[in-house]
């Protein structure tokens, strides 16, 4: 036997963590999921591993999608920094694109994370052709850099207004900031961002050295933990993007975790949906505080060049484009000032959780609603954490603070939290399908994490959805996306030029070039790669106008003209609005590059259920459930017994370790030859 004969996926989420365990050499598939160890993640990471792992040396590779870096953004919890910037430009941050949080109050307060005490100005001015007009001074530098850390900053940001066009200052007082700054904790701006447009660029690298202390110090500790277990492979993190990178890339530039978690879990379903013969699919990932959905079309994923986190907290770079709303299985319900129900975005986490965990939360949340209702089973709760759910303080919680309050039944109470949380993730979907010129009918939902497989049939009839392809394990689906998801790393570049007065064949041979250099991280990552692939793409707008189009080069880059690019823009361009314009000059203001390397395919084989019992022989009992305003006798079933073509009429509960599938009256599920369950309409 190989020492090395397991990969393992590992996603941390608000309230679990997904523990996705792949045998190479038997070809079979373990999960487990346990509760997330707030203050250190690492400790839960380690324990969940080692619950189907015990021996740490026979693991070969560990890819890590982590929240670390998106909830410090989102809690404000990131370490004290600073910013050294031009003198005149140290209240950017503030300024944003003069947008404010709510967009038809006459005013709203902001507060950057990096406070104005700590933004400092250096005499430096690089124009935007770049030409250097006044040099920075080494003295002036050094002497903020000083005052920065005696303030107590940990970690340092330096940012010139124009040094996308011309990087020289800036590397020079990096240099000098790195010679008397105590940590590695120095970021350059245009080492993370070196591209047009100073908000986003500042606002980039700023998050990047804001998240570097936590981020560097978290994976630090993990590395620590599983190697005082007998760890000896590699570890690789999830980016934004949707690939993975090597853990000291991650510790370099942590703003490119943020989306890590469910970016990981679209990736899963990329691949599941691919497998199963889905091209178009929306994925609905339901944690306990979140609800996160993306469209996968025509088989791949979009990205998107530029993402907000929160209001102000903007990240230029490649993210997967996931939409996210406050309504996860611990989202809080109750009445407003207005007498109205409201569910979300408070959430109970996981600690204290919903008020069945009874560990302290009197609040009810959608999970308790699904409790009460019957559709989750509280003798067998996920996650190993409790014996059993209290469903009498679920009740009891209900009736306080909505049946009571609005003078109806318990039941119709928690059938209204569910409508009310049904409606926020129904408008979700329409927000990533129907307003993006999508017809939902022709997509599937893919529901994955604790709780969306109890909500996919409402999702079905709320917004007129194809199916619902509900995968083998959708609770540990991002840890599965951990294990599937390529190496990818992306560059960018402004190049701000007429195309009437570009060098095309310089504008490639620089792309090769930098593409080359792209590609030795993936040699130093010390992974192997069936193949590496290279795009190449450019961001190109008509002169006066201000959002670009995103040009795909599938011509010979190393040959690249202006006749080929132009065509490429007017195909892109027409492809975008349906028609060109007519005399007016192209400018092509980035090039973009994006080098993968593709892991060996997941065999999704490996699901594929192995039994010889029949559907009726996997029933294990009926219980009374609440739906549409009347009780109905639901099946229950072991989904993982349940054998390839099973059929399930609704209302059923297919029940597994990781989650609970709730098929609704006028539905039906059936088993298909790699475990998913499809759910559709019953014909008539």
């Amino acid at each position: 036997m190989s020492s090395k004969r397991y990969v393992i996926g590992v996603d941390v989420g608000g309230t679990f963590t997904d523990i996705f365990v792949y045998d190479q050499i038997a070809h079979t598939v373990q999960t487990t999921k346990i509760p997330s160890t707030r203050g250190d993640q690492s400790r839960g990471f380690a324990e969940g591993i080692a619950r189907i792992v015990p021996d740490f040396s026979e693991i070969a590779t560990v890819v890590h999608g982590t929240t670390v870096g998106t909830n410090a953004l989102l809690e404000r919890k990131g370490a004290r920094t600073g910013i050294i910037t031009t003198r005149g430009f140290r209240d950017i941050l503030e300024m944003r694109r003069r947008d404010r949080p709510t967009t038809w109050g006459l005013w709203g307060q902001y507060q950057p994370v990096i406070s104005r005490e700590d933004r400092v100005e250096v005499s430096e001015r690089v124009l935007a052709d770049g030409t250097v007009r006044e040099a920075v001074n080494d003295d002036e530098v050094r002497q903020q850099a000083e005052a920065l850390k005696a303030a107590g900053c940990e970690a340092v940001c330096v940012f010139f207004v124009n040094g996308y066009a011309n990087d020289a200052n800036e590397r020079q007082a990096v240099e000098t900031v790195r010679a008397v700054w105590p940590n590695g904790y120095v970021t350059a701006a245009t080492e993370i961002v070196p591209e047009i447009r100073e908000f986003e660029r500042l606002s980039t690298a700023a998050l990047n050295a804001y998240l570097q202390p936590v981020v560097s110090s978290y994976l630090d500790r993990l590395e620590k933990t599983l190697k005082e277990r007998g760890f000896a492979g590699d570890i690789l993190i999830v980016q934004s993007n949707g690939g993975v990178m090597a853990i000291d890339t991650a510790k370099r530039f942590p703003v490119r975790t943020a989306l890590s978690g469910p970016a990981a879990g679209v990736m899963a379903a990329q691949a599941i949906a691919q497998a199963a013969g889905f091209a178009n699919v929306i994925t609905c990932d339901m944690g306990g505080t979140s609800f996160d959905v993306s469209l996968v079309a025509a088989g791949e994923s979009a990205l998107s060049a530029q993402t907000s986190i929160d209001f102000g907290l903007v990240v230029r770079t490649p993210m997967i484009e996931i939409s996210t709303i406050g309504a996860g299985g611990g989202s809080i319900a109750g009445i407003d000032n207005g007498g109205i129900l409201q569910v979300g975005p408070e959430s109970a986490g996981s600690d204290p959780g919903p008020v069945c965990y009874g560990l302290g939360n009197d609040r009810p949340t959608v999970t308790d609603a699904n409790v009460v209702l019957g559709r989750i089973n509280a003798e067998r709760p996920i996650g190993g954490k409790l014996a059993r759910l209290d469903v009498e303080a679920s009740r009891r919680a209900i009736a306080t603070h909505v049946a009571d309050p609005l003078r109806i039944t318990v039941e119709d109470a928690a059938e209204a939290i569910l409508k009310i949380a049904n409606a926020k993730m129904a408008g979700a979907i329409r927000l990533v399908s129907i307003e993006r010129g999508h017809d939902p009918a022709e997509f599937s939902a893919m529901p994955f994490g604790g709780g969306g497989s109890l909500h996919t049939g409402a999702l079905i009839k709320e917004v007129g959805l194809k199916s619902a392809l509900v995968p083998r394990f959708p609770g540990v689906t991002s840890a599965l996306g951990c294990v599937v998801a390529d190496m990818r790393h992306d560059r960018v570049q402004t190049v701000n030029r007429l195309l009437d007065g570009l060098d095309a064949g310089a504008l490639g041979e620089e792309m090769v070039r930098v593409a080359d250099e792209t590609a030795l991280l993936l040699d130093q990552a010390g992974v192997a790669f069936e193949r590496v692939d290279r795009i190449y793409e450019l961001d190109m707008l008509y002169l006066g106008q201000t959002h670009t189009v995103s040009v795909p080069l599938d011509i010979p880059v190393a040959g690249l003209t202006g006749d080929g690019v132009r065509t490429a823009f007017e195909d892109a361009y027409r492809t975008t609005f349906g028609r060109l314009l007519d005399g007016i000059p192209m400018r092509v203001m980035n090039y973009r590059i994006a080098v993968i390397g593709r892991r060996p395919a997941f065999d999704m084989g490996a699901f594929a259920p192995v039994t010889d019992r029949t559907a009726e022989q996997c029933r294990t009992g009926s219980r009374r459930i609440y739906a549409d305003g009347a009780w109905h006798d639901a099946v229950l079933y072991d989904r993982h017994a349940l054998p390839v073509g099973a059929r399930v009429e609704g209302p059923a509960i297919l029940e597994q370790a990781d989650t609970t599938i709730f098929i609704d009256p006028g539905l039906k599920g059936t088993v298909d030859a790699f475990g998913n369950v499809v759910i559709d309409r019953m014909a008539g």
